[in-house]
């Protein structure tokens, strides 16, 4: 997956915004407030891309076991956060599942006032 790809894909859900809280180089997309995704400009710039996604702790060690390149969240609760490192052994397919999995858990766990806001949304 391209950045562009990622930028398009993580912006194209409902209520997505990108931050800059850390630093300039961590670009953070939140729904609702709550960040979903979160990778390191550089890290493109350098041809290592990785983003770090919010995921089911029993998802998560699925995952880890089952592609190389899925490891505990770097600088990230390591139960609930994976870094899927990019241009290896996940495809782009499977990125965008991961992508829409983390979307869902954090959305899943705002209030339904802030849920049905995002809901009504024209997006």
């Amino acid at each position: 997956m391209h950045i562009q790809a990622y930028f398009e894909y993580c912006l194209s859900k409902k209520g997505v915004t990108e931050h800059f809280p850390f630093d300039e180089d961590t670009l953070v997309f939140k729904v609702g407030g709550k960040m979903f995704a979160l990778s390191s400009l550089s890290g493109w710039e350098k041809g290592t891309p990785s983003i770090n996604l919010k995921c089911d702790p029993e998802r998560a060690e699925e995952f880890r076991a089952e592609f190389d390149d899925i490891k505990p969240g770097y600088h990230m609760s390591k139960v609930h956060w994976n870094t899927v490192s990019l241009h290896g052994d996940v495809t782009d397919k499977m990125v965008r599942e991961l992508i829409d999995h983390s979307y869902d858990l954090v959305f899943k766990s705002l209030t339904k006032k802030i849920q049905t806001e995002i809901i009504e949304l024209k997006n």
